[in-house]
């Protein structure tokens, strides 16, 4: 595995991601340098990691010899043109916005590693990370506790980042059931909002997970199994796809693929 351990880091931009990202380094003892903009993450981030430096964007690029850009492909040409980069530098993009050959323009004479999609639980680590191309360096810096995955086409990216917004949904279904079962827990007076979230939390996440990652066919599985008839999730299962929730879904994801035309 390549070794990362005097390699200086660097993030410009330092949003929600971003400052997943720094969590993620700095909790596996990684030293760094961050944008000093976003004053809640930078304090934050000062107050649990000692080793966080916090300096001016051109500073940050200054003293790190790999720097994660962070800020949104509709700021970075303001952004990275006022910086000045160097050669054998190299840097990561965050932005799915723009592509790897512009921001390679932006920050030349340094040289692109890779495209790298992150997700805010990167900082407590278990994450996916979505990466163009495979980088070896990212492997060593993340993939200990993530699973980094590897796509060497746009439009193999492009499916990958539609895919991912499923997430709100789920997310959306699981805040309203939890909002039903916290109202029905009133009503039987056992109200416990705190016990119903984490209910959910644990029965979707423990049975997505109780399978290893390299496992096929989980899914699959995973319904067959909870399709008995007459059973309560087959039968909640089909008011959702009877209101064609199921269709709803797959039209979704081809109108958001069809953004990167």
């Amino acid at each position: 595995m390549t070794d990362t351990r005097s390699l200086r880091l660097g993030i410009v931009g330092l949003g929600t991601i971003a400052s997943a990202v720094a969590s993620s380094l700095a909790r596996r003892g990684h030293s760094l340098t961050v944008s000093e903009r976003g004053a809640g993450h930078v304090a934050r981030l000062k107050a649990a990691y000692p080793q966080i430096t916090v300096a001016n964007n051109q500073a940050v690029i200054d003293a790190s010899d790999l720097v994660f850009v962070g800020t949104t492909g509709s700021q970075a040409p303001q952004v990275l043109e006022a910086l000045t980069f160097r050669t054998g530098q190299r840097v990561v993009s965050f932005m799915a916005d723009i592509s790897i050959e512009e921001v390679a323009a932006l920050v030349a004479p340094a040289r692109i590693e890779a495209l790298m999609i992150p997700f805010p639980s990167i900082a407590q680590g278990g994450s996916p990370i979505l990466i163009q191309p495979k980088s070896a360096t990212l492997e060593a810096l993340f993939g200990d506790d993530n699973r980094l995955y590897a796509v060497e086409s746009d439009a193999a990216l492009q499916a990958y980042m539609s895919a991912q917004a499923v997430l709100s949904p789920v997310i959306k279904l699981l805040d309203e059931t939890q909002g039903w079962l916290a109202d029905r827990l009133d009503e039987a007076g056992q109200g416990d909002a705190l016990a119903s979230e984490a209910f959910l939390r644990q029965l979707v996440g423990n049975s997505l997970l109780a399978r290893p990652l390299s496992d096929g066919g989980v899914l699959a599985k995973l319904l067959a199994d909870l399709s008995t008839p007459g059973g309560f999730n087959a039968e909640l299962r089909d008011v959702l796809a009877d209101a064609g929730s199921f269709e709803a879904l797959q039209a979704g994801l081809d109108g958001l693929l069809k953004r990167f035309d």
